[in-house]
């Protein structure tokens, strides 16, 4: 079993040399780092490409090609893994990168996807706008309660996938972070096993968030319902054809 990291990026610059630090002392594996960008101009490719040969695991520099906007560029990281795993962070270091090798302990048990949770016991999240946090808190929560997600950070975007199963589920977000809430809930609609580890969270010291609660919330809020609508009536996904019995 093997790793790709996707680091979707908007003008990251300040932060980039610092990631690449942590995974190179905290993720004890091997993987290869897949940074995806949306414009030549982005300031973080001046400050990455200089250094790249420097660091021990392989980077690639992957154009966003479905359009702008951090959905899209998780698609075309998606388009790009070849190894049996991935997974998503951000370059702001907001994710903890010693918990990536615990993520990848758990899939090598025959998980097909593993959360980075912040509010599961363990788990912490330092700073970060109030109702931004209380939303994501609530979500995560409501649907371990209201559907049964064996998870209870829902729209963290820091999780592992199983490559083979990702690409058997449909997607229809292209815009934002919404899209790993979708690909969380529909894998598990899908019947197939999805697990947790403890991590912490640290809101950004450098750099702008790209992150538009109030434009996202209403995107977020439809695949919260689409789940409550399968669970609750028992029905098969419209993608009954690659549902797995639950174990």
């Amino acid at each position: 079993m093997s790793l790709d990291i996707c680091v979707p990026v908007y003008n990251e610059g300040e932060n980039i040399i610092s990631l690449l630090d942590a995974l190179k002392e905290k993720v004890r594996l091997e993987f290869r780092l897949l940074v995806i960008y949306d414009m030549e101009e982005d300031n973080t490719l001046p400050v990455l490409r200089p250094v790249m040969e420097q660091y021990p695991f392989p980077i690639h520099l992957i154009r966003n090609q479905y359009g702008r906007g951090v959905a899209n560029a998780i698609r075309t990281g998606m388009d790009h893994v070849e190894e049996d795993c991935w997974l998503v962070t951000m370059a702001d270091l907001s994710d903890e990168p010693s918990t990536i090798s615990l993520m990848y302990q758990k899939m090598q048990e025959g998980y097909d996807m593993v959360a980075g949770s912040r509010y599961m016991r363990g788990g912490k999240k330092h700073g970060g706008p109030f109702l931004k946090s209380l939303f994501s808190r609530c979500a995560g929560w409501g649907m371990h309660i209201l559907v049964g997600i064996p998870i209870h950070d829902l729209s963290n975007a820091f999780k592992m996938y199983r490559t083979e199963v990702s690409r058997r589920i449909p997607l229809e977000s292209d815009d934002g972070f919404e899209l790993c809430t979708e690909l969380a809930l529909k894998t598990y609609l899908a019947g197939y096993r999805l697990t947790e580890v403890a991590t912490e969270w640290y809101d950004r010291t450098a750099g702008e968030s790209n992150f538009k609660m109030w434009k996202w919330l209403p995107k977020y809020l439809k695949w919260c319902l689409y789940a409550m609508q399968y669970k609750w009536l028992r029905k098969r996904p419209d993608y009954h054809c690659i549902y797995h019995e639950h174990i």
